[in-house]
């Protein structure tokens, strides 16, 4: 195995616990370790103020003689020193936290979509794109920036305070406590606004931030038809309303911190306010004596580190915000993780022909909602083309998705050859079946990978006589570069009928028993429209078929036709036979008709 590859996790570990240091695996001592250096590091760091105070109290306490230019170039020298091993360290600690934040990273991408390539295809349909990109590719962003600054920020800004503490109490306890009282309070406002509630808080700002980030995928696709109907925004109302719904959330939420802010703020900054006057009266008790001069200099010692402990309090507010945005950003890539794969069979079986039976099946996509199918019975014959026709929402779309287990059934069961889908291993159940929908999808690849998706291991020679079955030559012809043409770039772009031809051509390359095919002639032009036909015939050859079309002229051949009322199977017979019964087919077919035979100005 390649050693760059052989610690990436695509599984996370058996445990019930997951953190953040679970996906730095092994790397997560380096974390530890770079955190440790930082705290060193801000130690180090306060070394210049003591040489700096150091050196004020030798000049006064030496007044009028001055200082020996050897003690100052001392003093000067240890300031630079601690300066620059500070930098050392710290950059050490920050080389430390990087590979691990690296590593951490692509752990979290690589186990979330090694698991989103287990769910089933029924997941990603009612999961937006926009929000799983942002999910995945954001949240792991989010967190490799957390693990890789601002934790080690926050574990020098820990440890800083607590040594300035030590030194304040150590060098005058008066002094001391003094600067702990707007401390304490500032503390306690600081809690007030990274308490509990603010978690929920940023839960809420993530859920509001990816709806409006898969609203605007949404909307960014559909400018096309905005622009060519002159609609504005608000034409995309729920594109509009998630904008809304984010606007309010930040202005109720900043409004609601805007009290405890302002006292932290205060309380924080003025701790000159409260340390300036007691250091005044203490020295006022202490005038004309050597202890004037030793308060005087406490003071001076005192003005140089208290506002460190405020710059450190006003990073540690920052960055807890930015260790809950982290831990909300990795609990939503977990979700995407626990959601489930459809069980494998413990013994897997294989069909023995290519009949399918649907028996009383049931199922809702909302378990607690109403059924989109209710108790649909009925039998596709091996080799057989079977139509399934209904008004939108009738449940046509949902049925044909449960034969290759896009979804699993509430009840009842299908089965491929005799065997229950459930009890087909996920590999082989997808040999037995091809599918091309309404909305398919090329990737940004070549044509020839594309194609060739369906199957690896095809040669050219195999992949044109695919192209050719579906009629797609005039489309090779036009590429620039033939076969070997990336989709998507250079201006090469297909229009919806020659992207269908395209996914026709995949589905006939992979030759697989069993095609379902789904609206596959709604976005394409009559032109586009005679070739896919074409290509329809070559692909069905011998093969069972279900076809879902609302163009009823694309159904009139099929063995048996199936019509779907609200869940169920209302009627089912051959195209004759459904005409000569009067029924719901029939009062479709006459609509499909007089839709056939409109034209603009009147009928035809």
């Amino acid at each position: 195995m390649d050693g760059s590859r052989k610690h990436i996790m695509t599984r996370l570990p058996d445990t019930d616990k997951v953190t953040l240091m679970t996906f730095a695996g092994k790397y997560k001592y380096l974390t530890g370790t770079g955190c440790i250096l930082s705290g060193i590091s801000a130690v180090i760091a306060l070394v210049p103020y003591l040489c700096m105070w150091k050196v004020i109290k030798l000049a006064v306490l030496n007044w009028p003689g001055g200082l020996a230019g050897g003690t100052l170039v001392y003093w000067g020298w240890m300031a630079v020193a601690s300066s620059l091993l500070s930098m050392l360290i710290y950059f050490g600690a920050l080389m430390c936290t990087h590979l691990s934040a690296f590593r951490t990273a692509r752990n979290m991408k690589t186990a979330a979509l090694h698991h989103l390539a287990e769910l089933p295809i029924g997941y990603f349909k009612g999961t937006g794109s926009g929000k799983l990109r942002r999910i995945i590719d954001d949240g792991a962003g989010q967190t490799e920036t957390y693990l890789a600054h601002q934790l080690p920020d926050l574990a020098g800004a820990l440890v800083t305070p607590a040594a300035v503490l030590v030194l304040l109490l150590v060098f005058d306890w008066r002094f001391g406590l003094i600067s702990l009282i707007p401390m304490a309070v500032g503390t306690f406002f600081l809690s007030r606004m990274m308490g509990t509630g603010m978690a929920e808080c940023m839960r809420q700002y993530q859920n509001a931030l990816e709806d409006m980030n898969n609203e605007a995928v949404e909307y960014v696709r559909g400018i096309p038809v905005v622009k060519t109907f002159q609609q504005s925004i608000f034409s995309f109302k729920s594109f509009h309303d998630s904008i809304m719904r984010y606007k309010n959330w930040a202005v109720n939420y900043t409004l609601s911190l805007r009290i405890p802010m302002c006292c932290y703020s205060v309380s924080i900054n003025g701790i000159f306010a409260v340390l300036i006057p007691a250091g005044l009266l203490l020295a006022g008790d202490a005038a004309g004596g050597q202890d004037f001069v030793t308060t005087a200099l406490d003071l001076v010692f005192y003005i140089l580190f208290a506002p460190v402990c405020v710059t450190m309090m006003d990073k540690i507010m920052w960055t807890s915000e930015n260790t809950m945005a982290a831990n909300d950003a990795m609990e939503r890539i977990l979700n995407v993780i626990r959601e489930k794969p459809l069980p494998e069979p413990a013994v897997p079986r294989k069909p023995e022909n290519h009949t399918i039976e649907i028996k009383d099946v049931s199922f809702s996509y909302n378990k607690d909602g109403v059924n989109a199918l209710e108790h649909v019975s009925l039998t596709v014959p091996q080799g057989a083309a079977t139509a399934m026709v209904g008004a939108s929402g009738s449940g046509k779309t949902t049925l044909v998705s449960l034969i290759p287990r896009f979804f699993d059934v509430d009840q009842g069961s299908i089965c491929i050859g005799g065997v229950d889908v459930r009890d087909i291993g996920t590999k082989e159940l997808m040999k037995q079946v091809s599918f091309v929908f309404q909305d398919s999808h090329l990737f940004k690849d070549s044509l020839l990978n594309n194609i060739r998706a369906a199957k690896p291991e095809a040669d050219k020679e195999e992949v044109m006589r695919a192209l050719k079955a579906a009629r797609c030559e005039d489309i090779i012809e036009k590429m620039p570069q033939g076969l070997d043409t990336v989709v998507g770039t250079k201006g090469v772009y297909l229009s919806g009928g020659e992207m269908q031809r395209i996914a026709l051509a995949r589905a006939i390359l992979k030759d697989a028993p069993i095609v379902l095919l789904d609206e596959a002639t709604a976005f394409a032009d009559p032109d586009n429209e005679y070739l896919i036909q074409q290509a329809f015939e070559k692909l069905v050859e011998g093969k069972t078929v279900i076809m879902i079309a609302h163009r009823l002229s694309t159904v009139c051949r099929a063995h048996r036709i199936f019509v779907m009322e609200e869940g169920r199977v209302a009627e089912q017979g051959s195209h004759d036979e459904l005409l000569k019964a009067r029924g719901l087919y029939a009062r479709m077919w006459k609509d499909y008709q007089t839709s056939v035979e409109w034209k603009v100005g009147g009928k035809a």
